[in-house]
């Protein structure tokens, strides 16, 4: 079974995790689905709004970590990169409908989105110090933009996890809701009736202020996290993750 889904309802795509029993922790081959998907609703007039869902209890626990110490994404050409460019560059209406976990990537790539509607359940964090690393998604820049700088540091040093409410209060969803699917896909759906032009300038003209500095922000980071990949530091703070996670 397909481990990111793709359907449409009418004008609307949803693109879902779908590996509930991992958490929807993601892998390589999720990235490719999700790149593709995108790329595919970006080039297609008919699909005018996107809407990123996930099966199951949670969002996603971020990236597998298994997965990511089998295959490293060292270069500019990986799986986890191109994602990341796809999404800086979505020119339509990016909708996120979130509950459970939202781990690492789980709520960097909210960044990006347009509208966030999250779920009473819902639990953001980011710890990428927390296991040696650096944050990605071009979050060390958009996240103080929105949060303030004291309060991102706080999150992203000591890695802690924060709820739907002070979600909201951050800025980092729009509301919270007791199925935000469905009222993304309402939203969605509204949008989809908007002049289809109008959408694209309009979000070109909200990103545009940010978009050059978020992508060389998005280059920088990349590398330091290469370089932290490669790290005894992080080798060390995965393996202690992945002993913690075995006595569960």
């Amino acid at each position: 079974m397909a481990q990111i889904t793709n359907r449409r309802e009418g004008a609307v795509q949803i693109l879902s995790f779908n590996r509930p029993e991992k958490m929807n922790a993601l892998t390589r081959e999720m990235y490719a689905g999700l790149t593709s998907g995108l790329n595919e609703a970006a080039g297609d007039f008919g699909i005018r709004a996107v809407v990123l869902s996930s099966e199951g209890d949670h969002f996603t626990a971020g990236n597998d970590i298994a997965d990511f110490m089998a295959n490293p994404p060292t270069n500019e050409d990986s799986d986890v990169a191109r994602f990341l460019g796809s999404l800086l560059e979505f020119p339509k209406p990016l909708i996120a409908a979130v509950k459970g976990n939202a781990v690492g990537v789980g709520t960097t790539m909210l960044l990006h989105c347009d509208i966030v509607i999250a779920s009473p359940s819902a639990k953001f964090s980011m710890p990428f110090a927390s296991l040696g690393l650096v944050p990605e998604a071009g979050s060390s820049y958009l996240f103080p933009s929105l949060v303030g700088y004291q309060r991102a540091a706080k999150i992203f040093l000591t890695g802690e996890s924060f709820d739907a409410d002070s979600a909201l209060d951050m800025g980092l969803v729009a509301s919270v809701a007791a199925d935000p699917l469905r009222d993304a896909l309402e939203i969605a759906e509204k949008l989809s009736q908007q002049p289809p032009q109008a959408m694209i300038n309009t979000k070109a003209l909200l990103k545009a202020s940010k978009h050059d500095a978020v992508a060389a922000v998005m280059k920088a980071e990349f590398e330091m996290f290469s370089l932290a990949l490669q790290s005894e530091e992080a080798m060390e703070a995965f393996m202690n993750f992945m002993a913690k996670k075995g006595k569960q």
